[in-house]
């Protein structure tokens, strides 16, 4: 695995946004049926998942959240140096969403900026690149979120009563006074890419009639190959797999004991997932985050998402010691371990239809 530390670097604050309208599994029993959706849910740990709405977009979220975060941090636009915007469901296929977010947010021209196109690792990359950027001296945003919703087939049990949608925001600042590193892991199984994706649509397979036809597949789901597809047990697998020994090395990294650790902050896969890792990473299970209940899998946003819903009474207050780590499509991996806090983090926004109308409610709040 690439091993890499970043000192002088800290997470200033957190913000967080999820559309307001959601789907319950009472909503899904309707397509799965009741019986059928009580053994899903029991088994991934998820009761609803906030759903955009057609007008909104990955990067709607994020702006949302980043508005606030900087408001409420006092940081003029002029201040930012790097905005990386890491999603799988961009606004276009050109140019990057991260330059039109750069317009929407008011950023200066000496400010660079760029897409990162990662899933579930992609939270830990994104805070890999930007500290690694800002490390000499600065401040980035880093901007990290999904609609997952929006490719995954409403008939396909697979994918539709598991993955939300959700954005972040997160601020970071070179600060030569923090005497804490930040302890980083990653790695890639490019053979796995296969396993969680959407086959069509792109450029190797271009959209056609054909490609966006709903049909019958495997187990009974209906999907295209426009769709979201995942082979859970390979992703299972692998994960099992990687995941202890991602966990332990970067301990071993940054020479901590497992008991030292505050909280794991592992990818919100599912539940069942979770708490397999959790067994055989020997994690302690009072400090394995489990926040996917109200959002189900947000792919890239889950870790700042479970750090917003779970941790923020501590965060805000203390310096906690966290290990995070994400996982899954590519196959691609990564972990940090760090110390975090005291930072800001606002409450988690709900955006509505209307995010015009929602930047206005922020801008009261």
């Amino acid at each position: 695995m690439a091993s890499s530390i970043v000192s002088g670097v800290r997470i200033a604050g957190v913000a967080s946004a999820v559309p307001r309208a959601f789907r319950t599994i009472a909503d899904d029993a309707a397509v799965f049926g009741e019986a059928e959706m009580v053994k899903i849910s029991q088994a991934t740990g998820v009761r609803r998942r906030h759903v955009a709405a057609d007008e909104i977009c990955t990067s709607d979220l994020c702006v949302i959240a980043t508005e606030r975060l900087m408001r409420d941090l006092k940081w003029p636009q002029e201040s930012i140096n790097v905005l990386i915007f890491v999603t799988q469901t961009p606004d276009y296929i050109l140019p990057a969403t991260s330059c039109v977010i750069h317009e929407r947010l008011g950023l200066s021209r000496e400010c660079a900026a760029f897409d990162l196109n990662l899933g579930c690792s992609g939270y830990v990359y994104g805070l890999w690149v930007a500290s690694r950027l800002i490390a000499g001296g600065g401040r980035a945003l880093l901007l990290v979120g999904d609609t997952i919703s929006r490719i995954a087939s409403p008939e396909d049990r697979s994918v539709a009563t598991l993955f939300g949608d959700a954005g972040s925001a997160t601020a970071l600042e070179a600060d030569q006074n923090t005497p804490t590193k930040m302890h980083f892991q990653l790695g890639t199984d490019g053979g796995g890419h296969r396993h969680l994706m959407v086959p069509a649509g792109g450029f190797r397979v271009r959209h056609s009639e054909q490609t966006s036809k709903r049909t019958l597949r495997e187990g009974g789901n209906i999907r295209c190959d426009e769709d979201l597809f995942m082979n859970g047990a390979e992703v299972f697998s692998f994960s099992m797999k990687t995941v202890p020994g991602l966990i332990a090395s970067v301990l071993d990294q940054a020479k901590w004991p497992l008991e030292t650790v505050d909280a794991f902050v592992l990818h919100q896969a599912n539940r069942f997932m979770l708490e397999h890792l959790a067994r055989r990473a020997k994690l302690p299970r009072s400090r394995l985050v489990l926040a996917l209940e109200d959002y189900g899998n947000t792919s890239s946003a889950s870790i700042p998402l479970a750090m917003t819903t779970s941790l923020a009474g501590r965060l805000t207050n203390c310096e906690l010691r966290l290990l995070l780590a994400g996982f899954g499509v590519g196959f691609s991996w990564a972990s940090v371990a760090l110390n975090c806090g005291p930072l800001l983090m606002p409450n988690l926004i709900e955006v509505a239809s209307n995010p015009a109308q929602d930047a206005a409610v922020v801008a009261r709040a």
